[in-house]
């Protein structure tokens, strides 16, 4: 398994509780913050849900 960084573009001020607890879980504590994370299914997953704020940099 490799790793994949994930940073976030868009505020998730005006989103959903379960997506913003998505981006905490994700590690995101700033915007246009880089997050380097494990590339599994579930990460994948977690990226799926926010992907409309999220950008991914293999």
């Amino acid at each position: 398994m490799g790793k994949i960084k994930v940073k976030l573009v868009k505020s998730g001020i005006d989103q959903s509780k379960r997506q913003k607890n998505t981006l905490e879980a994700m590690g995101f504590r700033k915007l246009h913050q880089v997050v380097e994370m494990n590339d599994n299914p579930a990460m994948r997953g977690m990226i799926e849900k926010v992907k409309h704020l999220v950008t991914v940099q293999e």
